[in-house]
């Protein structure tokens, strides 16, 4: 079984960056698609950005565009979130996840299909 620990949250002024990692401990983490999800208070959790297995194929929610950027390191094990031009309306627990199969792309795991691994999440916090 995999073990995802998340990692780099914290408070940060409107404008600022932050990189969030995510490592994993356990199967073979290079096999498998990994995105990021966050959860604002109140709110459901939603997909921000996914990666596949390679590294060369990835997808993006449209208020991520442009100021998120996702990209892994399978030798470290670990992928990470770059987030430049933070937005208050950023402010939320994230989380990586990865999905229960190796077939499941990047496509599959932002709409939620085959999940099953979660992290414990980071908390990110934009201040205006």
């Amino acid at each position: 079984q995999v073990q995802l620990v998340e990692s780099g949250g914290g408070l940060v002024q409107a404008g600022g960056s932050l990189r969030l990692s995510c490592a994993a401990y356990g199967r073979t983490f290079s096999s498998f698609t990994i995105a990021w999800f966050r959860q604002a208070p109140g709110t459901e959790r939603d997909a921000v950005a996914a990666i596949n297995r390679s590294g060369d194929t990835t997808v993006y929610v449209d208020s991520a565009k442009g100021r998120f950027t996702i990209s892994r390191d399978n030798a470290k094990n670990t992928v990470y979130l770059q987030m430049n031009n933070l937005k208050p309306e950023d402010t939320a627990v994230y989380y990586c996840t990865a999905p229960s199969t190796v077939v499941a792309g990047p496509e599959d795991v932002m709409r939620n299909r085959y999940l099953e691994v979660w992290g414990q999440g980071t908390l990110v916090t934009v201040s205006s």
